[in-house]
């Protein structure tokens, strides 16, 4: 098992930058990617970001491409999104999820992830 915990999230202006964080604990030597997705009221959550275990593959939404970044410290179980310029359409719960091996390849859609996070707040104010 794994427990994620995500912390960060809070109200910014639009064209600001927040980083939100995702602690892993429990089986963090998994080798489990990682991903962010968010959800907005009445949307269906979206994928946002994912990175490999080592750190060296990483994939964005279009929509945050060039603007968010996803790192991740397997020192300290932590991953970790960056956001930069951001929108208020970036406005949206942000969850953390761990993809465990054998990996089923659609890294883009939430059924792909074995782990949640119970999500953090982002909101953006125009």
């Amino acid at each position: 098992q794994l427990q994620l915990v995500e912390s960060g999230g809070g109200l910014v202006q639009a064209g600001g930058s927040l980083r939100v964080s995702c602690a892993a604990s429990g089986r963090t030597g998994s080798r489990y990617a990682a991903g962010w997705f968010r959800q907005a009221p009445g949307m269906q959550r979206e994928f946002v970001a994912r990175i490999s275990w080592s750190g060296g593959v990483t994939y964005y939404a279009d929509s945050v491409k060039g603007r968010f970044t996803i790192t991740r410290d397997n020192a300290k179980n932590t991953v970790y999104l960056q956001m930069n310029s951001l929108r208020p359409e970036d406005t949206a719960v942000y969850y953390c999820a761990a993809d465990v091996p054998p990996y089923g390849g659609r890294w883009s859609v939430p059924y792909e992830y074995d782990y949640w996070g119970q999500g953090t707040q982002v909101t953006v104010s125009s």
